[in-house]
């Protein structure tokens, strides 16, 4: 039975996953970045490639981080690293304001220090969620990241008003007090839920705990288990997929459909929104027809969004088929730490699925060159959007194949989300 300072806490265990969005949403600010890049362009005399580096270093240092983050929360608690995550990332902004001429000077606090402080913060509601809510954790753990695919969508006409009134220098100084205050604060709300906590009138059904482990995993167990891989690979295949279109979005758009580079934009910003859905979608439906099945029916959609894709020239549906890519390519952010905490067991989520998030690095490498080295050698976007149907075809298999890990009886199973008699 539950004591009474338990019962407080479940009551507000939603409060956990307000804090988890506002958090998000402070770190997911990161995908405005664009709307700094002409304005540090025209300031410093810098070029193209230069500025939009410091995104590239951020979003490395951001797996950097969550690696780090997620082992250093099993020791110290959420509390603490998601501190720490809002003095980095915010002060990393912060002084991103002071850095003058100084390129170099740019790249170490906007792309190190506040992306390591992405990192640190992004794994913290995730691992910290799927303790708390056994019951939901696919939608939960949807909730906690659908923040970051929204942050953009506050910050760019906030960040675009503030460079034109005060100048570029000084509206990183006001985002990165802002992104101070917001994270430190949200994490305070952070806390583990008692051992063994399970919510009071639940009860797992034989298929829930078919699909799950009957135990915790250590990071390193997790490592020795094909599954884990299993699931890197399903996470790094999607993503390579949905950034291969995301990072062409508007060019393409105007290469297929003769759109105007205006036109192209407002569907960069449906993209925009329809990755921050997909977040919340995939993953509460995963909770019904299990996480295999969502990641399944997303690779089984791409394949026929792609074909589609290689062959429309009609805005309209190039637009309706590239959203549904980017709700597929935000479900799988919103699925995947709900279904590493099935395999694997919540108690240790932040190492093992903060690692696991290095796929995430590795798919936003692959897919961007894959397609711009294919237009490159063809001349156009047609034989990429096959080979990536081609690509997603293969991916079929392995949420076909994949299966919780067995556990030996000498291991001594420990059952995950149920509290264990005396």
């Amino acid at each position: 039975m539950a004591t009474a300072s338990t019962e407080i806490k479940v009551r507000n265990r939603w409060g956990i996953v307000v804090a988890a969005i506002i958090m998000q949403i402070a770190l997911g600010a990161i995908y405005a970045w664009s709307v700094f890049v002409k304005p540090l362009e025209a300031k410093h005399g810098w070029d193209a490639t230069q500025v939009t580096l410091t995104f590239t270093i951020a979003i490395f240092m951001l797996g950097v981080g969550a690696t780090i983050g997620g082992f250093l929360l099993d020791r110290y608690g959420p509390r603490v690293i998601g501190t720490a995550a809002g003095v980095c990332y915010g002060l990393g902004v912060l002084l991103a304001g002071f850095t003058g001429d100084n390129l170099y000077l740019l790249y170490g606090t906007y792309g190190v220090l506040g992306g390591l402080g992405m990192g640190l913060g992004y794994i913290v509601p995730v691992a910290t969620l799927v303790k708390w809510f056994p019951d939901k954790r696919g939608l939960v753990t949807g909730l906690a990241v659908c923040g970051f695919g929204g942050g953009a969508l506050l910050l760019s006409p906030i960040a675009t008003a503030l460079i034109g009134s005060v100048g570029v220098g000084n509206t990183f100084l006001y985002v990165g007090i802002a992104y101070l205050i917001m994270v430190i604060v949200a994490a305070q709300f952070y806390a583990n839920p008692p051992a063994g906590y399970v919510p009071p009138g639940w009860t797992p059904t034989t298929k829930v705990s078919a699909q799950r482990a009957s135990r915790d995993f250590t990071a390193g167990e997790a490592l020795k288990r094909w599954q884990w891989y299993a699931q890197w690979g399903i996470l790094a295949l999607n993503v390579s997929a949905g950034i291969m279109l995301i990072s062409q979005a508007s060019p393409m758009a105007q290469d297929i459909t003769g759109a105007t580079v205006a036109v192209a934009a407002g569907l960069v910003s449906a993209i925009s929104i329809f990755n921050f859905l997909g977040r919340v979608f995939w993953a509460w439906l995963s909770d019904f027809i299990g996480r295999r099945m969502v990641f399944l029916t997303m690779f089984v959609a791409q394949i026929a969004l792609f074909l589609l894709l290689a062959i429309t020239s009609n805005f309209i549906l190039f637009s309706i088929l590239a959203v549904v890519v980017a709700l597929c390519y935000g479900g799988g952010f919103g699925t995947m730490p709900a279904f590493a905490a099935d395999y694997f067991g919540p108690k240790r989520a932040g190492s093992i699925y903060g690692f696991m998030l290095t796929a995430w690095g590795v798919g936003g490498i692959i897919g961007p060159i894959l397609i711009a080295r294919v237009k490159d050698l063809t001349g156009g976007y047609t034989a990429a959007l096959y080979i990536i149907a081609g690509v997603m075809l293969v991916s079929t298999l392995l949420p076909l194949l994949i299966r919780p890990p067995k556990v030996q009886e000498e291991e001594a199973p420990v059952i995950t989300g149920q509290v264990q008699p005396a």
